[in-house]
C-alpha cells in the first residue's frame, strides 16, 4: 500500500476532526498520522495526515463530503518541506552522557531535561532524520516517546490558502448527506 500526505484547511470547529477521523475508519483507511494545529486564518485548521491507501483521489472525495473541510490536497509528490518533532526520555547514566550530548549535538537536537538517570531530548527534523535518531539513542535504554506526526508545506510561491468566506460558508461541496452529519 503506498502512503500519502495529504493536506486539508477545515474550519475550526467543534467535532471536525471527529467527523474526519470517523470517515477514515468507515472507509477502511489506515492514518499513518494526523498533525493539526491553527492556520494563518483565523477560524480555520490546519490538518496533515499520512495516510496508506491505494487510491488517495478517494480519501481526498471523502473528506470533501465534509462540510467543514475547505481544501484538500495530496502534496506527496510536490516539493514540499516536511517536519516531524519527538519527545524521547531515555536512560542516561554519568558514563553514558558525554555519548549521548555528542549524539544529539550531531543530529541537531536539543536536551531539554535532564534527571538523575535520565534526559529528555527534542528532536525536530525531516521524518527520517527523527526515524534515525531514534535508532540511534535506542539502545541506551528508551523509557518513553512521543512523536507529532509528519506537518508538511509545499515549497515556493505555491500556496495551500482557505478562500476568504471559508469560515463563513463552508466548502460548499457538501453532500445532503454530509449535512446530515452536522
Amino acid at each position: 500500500m503506498n502512503k500519502h500526505t495529504v493536506v486539508a484547511l477545515v474550519q475550526d470547529r467543534p467535532g471536525v476532526l471527529n467527523r474526519a477521523v470517523s470517515l477514515f475508519r468507515r472507509r477502511g483507511f489506515n492514518i499513518e498520522s494526523l498533525a493539526v494545529g491553527h492556520s494563518e486564518t483565523p477560524g480555520v485548521s490546519r490538518m496533515t495526515l499520512v495516510v496508506e491507501a491505494e487510491d488517495v483521489e478517494q480519501v481526498t472525495k471523502q473528506l470533501y463530503r465534509l462540510i467543514e473541510v475547505l481544501k484538500v490536497s495530496d502534496v506527496t509528490s510536490d516539493p514540499t518541506v516536511e517536519r516531524e518533532m519527538a519527545l524521547v526520555k531515555i536512560h542516561a547514566p554519568s558514563g553514558s552522557r558525554p555519548e549521548i550530548v555528542a549524539l544529539t549535538g550531531m543530529f541537531g537536537a536539543k536536551i531539554v531535561d535532564v534527571g538523575y538517570n535520565t534526559m529528555v531530548i527534542e528532536m525536530t527534523g525531516t521524518p527520517s532524520k527523527v526515524e534515525n535518531f531514534i535508532e540511534v539513542v535506542r539502545p541506551f535504554g528508551m523509557k518513553e516517546m512521543m512523536r507529532t506526526g509528519r506537518i508538511a508545506m509545499v515549497r515556493g510561491a505555491h500556496t495551500h490558502q482557505a478562500p476568504a468566506d471559508a469560515t463563513e460558508s463552508g466548502n460548499g461541496h457538501a453532500t445532503a448527506e454530509a449535512a446530515t452529519l452536522n
